[in-house]
C-alpha cells in the first residue's frame, strides 16, 4: 500500500493523541501531535507574562520535534525541551486563547504542512482534516462525552502529578468545546468526508483498532 497520511481530529480530551500515537506504531508512521506545538507556544507566552505583540514573539520563535525510541515526542522550543511543562494546567487554561490568534496558528499549520509532505503521517488536533490535511487519505472526527473527556482529563493529571477538580475540569472542557468551535480562524468542526468515531465507553484498543480496520479498507 502506499503511504497515506491519517488526520485525527477533535475536541479536547477526546482521545486523539493517545490514539494517534497507537495507530502511527501499528502502522509504522511518524506520529505528529500538533497540540503539542500549540502548548509550546502557549509556553512560551506565559513565561513572557502574557506579551500583547504576539508578531514580535513569534518572530524569535523557533519549534523543533524530535522523536526518541524510548522518550516518544520531544518539543524543543528555542532550543529548550520544554515536554515536560506543556500539560501545566496554567498552559491548558490558556492554549486555545493563544491557538486562535492567526500569526501563532500560521506558524505551526506551515511547521505541520511541511511534516507532512513525506507522508506516512498521523497527526491530530482541531483543524487537521479541514485545514492542515485537506488531501489526507482517511479523516476521522473523534467525539466522546464531556464526563469521559473530564474523568480522562483527570486521570491523565494525576499520572502526571497535576492537582486537578473533575466538576472544574468538566467546566473547561465545554468552555474549550464552545470557545474552539465558535473562534473566527480555524474553527474545530468535523470535515465533510471524516469519519465520526464516538470513543465513549471505548477501549483504547478497541478504538486503534476501528481506524486500522478504516486503513484496510483503503487497501
Amino acid at each position: 500500500m502506499e503511504q497515506i497520511n491519517i488526520a485525527l481530529d477533535g475536541p479536547a480530551a477526546a482521545g486523539k493523541s493517545t490514539i494517534a500515537k497507537r495507530v502511527a506504531t501499528t502502522l509504522s508512521m511518524i506520529y505528529v501531535d500538533t497540540g503539542a506545538m500549540y502548548r509550546a507556544i502557549t509556553y512560551k507566552y506565559l513565561k513572557q507574562g502574557k506579551p500583547e505583540d504576539l508578531d514580535h514573539m513569534m518572530k524569535h520563535t523557533t519549534l523543533q520535534l524530535t522523536y526518541d525510541a524510548s522518550a516518544g515526542q520531544r518539543v524543543l522550543l528555542d532550543g529548550e525541551d520544554v515536554t515536560d511543562y506543556l500539560r501545566e494546567n496554567d498552559v491548558t487554561a490558556h492554549v486555545s486563547y493563544v491557538a486562535s490568534k492567526q500569526i501563532v496558528r500560521n506558524f505551526a499549520v506551515q511547521k505541520q504542512k511541511e511534516l507532512a509532505d513525506q507522508k506516512g503521517i498521523v497527526m491530530d488536533g482541531r483543524d487537521i482534516g479541514t485545514v492542515v490535511l485537506p488531501d489526507a487519505e482517511l479523516k476521522v472526527y473523534m467525539v466522546a462525552s464531556v464526563d469521559e473527556r473530564a474523568a480522562r482529563r483527570q486521570k491523565d493529571n494525576e499520572e502526571r502529578g497535576i492537582s486537578s477538580n473533575i466538576t472544574q475540569l468538566k467546566q473547561e472542557i465545554a468552555d474549550r468545546d464552545h470557545y474552539d468551535m465558535n473562534r473566527d480562524i480555524s474553527p474545530l468542526k468535523k470535515a465533510e468526508d471524516a469519519i465520526t468515531l464516538d470513543t465513549t465507553g471505548k477501549s483504547i484498543e478497541d478504538v486503534t483498532n476501528e481506524i486500522i480496520s478504516m486503513v484496510e479498507e483503503l487497501k
